[in-house]
Parts: C-alpha cells; sequence; structure tokens
C-alpha cells in the first residue's frame, strides 16, 4: 500500500464528474500515477487477503480520480478498459505527456496542435486505461 496514504477517512471529492477506474492491481496503479501524472494520494482502503483494493482516490491536477480491483465474486468481472479516454486538461500537454511516457505509458498519438484550438495527445498507461492530454496551443 502506498506510503503516503493521508489518514483522513473522506477526502473531499474535486470535481463533480469524476472518473471511477477498474482496474487490475489499484495499488500499483496509484504508485504508477504519482510517476506518471504526479498524483497525489488521497485514500487507498487496505488490501484484501488477495491483493486487491476496493477503494483508491488519488488527485491528477487537483481533480479526483478514483479507482478500485476487479471483484468478480461480486458480480465486477475484469474486462479491459473500452470505449473511454480519461481527458486531463492541462497547462503543458507536451510536459504532461513527456513525463507519462518517462514513467511508462505507451504514446498513441503524440502532442500536435488541433484544429479546435488545443494542443492535444494520447497514451495507454500499463492498465490500458486511453489517457487525452489537452492543453493550450504551443506557439
Amino acid at each position: 500500500m502506498p506510503e503516503d496514504v493521508p489518514d483522513a477517512p473522506n477526502p473531499p471529492v474535486r470535481g463533480s464528474v469524476v472518473a471511477y477506474l477498474s482496474i487490475d492491481g489499484a495499488v500499483k496503479a496509484v504508485e504508477f500515477y504519482k510517476q506518471a501524472f504526479a498524483a497525489e494520494v488521497a485514500a487507498v482502503m487496505p488490501p484484501d487477503a488477495q491483493g486487491r483494493t476496493m477503494h483508491a482516490h488519488v488527485y491528477i491536477n487537483g481533480h479526483s480520480v478514483m479507482l478500485s480491483d476487479f471483484y468478480p465474486e461480486h458480480g465486477h468481472a475484469k474486462v479491459a478498459p473500452a470505449a473511454f479516454s480519461v481527458m486531463l486538461m492541462v497547462d503543458d500537454a507536451d510536459k504532461w505527456f513527456d513525463r507519462a511516457v518517462a514513467a511508462g505509458c505507451t504514446a498513441v498519438m503524440k502532442p500536435d496542435n488541433m484544429f479546435w484550438g488545443d494542443r492535444y495527445g494520447q497514451l495507454r498507461d500499463p492498465f490500458g486505461v486511453l489517457w487525452a492530454i489537452n492543453g493550450p496551443l504551443k506557439q
């Protein structure tokens, strides 16, 4: 379990729409997100006897992202992430993208200036989650 877990049982939720990711290895994902996305740990429930975590909560760029392991015995079977991406709005798309790739994310689409007026790129983390990085145009 991460060593920097605060003692607060119910840290504040930041944001009105919060991604809640189902991941195979939630505690490992928390540690990875600290490196890749400068995540701050808000809370992590202790792992069960099988090493699974029912709930973890991190702040990425000031906003909540929550995650847990799969629990097939409770109707939550393991499935690969699909049909969504997590949009991360940042001040410098290239900086955030490069840090995530250096931490172990796979570049899907390198950041580029887009027709809609933002700089945008995509990467996939080692847990299969697709992240979309969006920031101001690079001059």
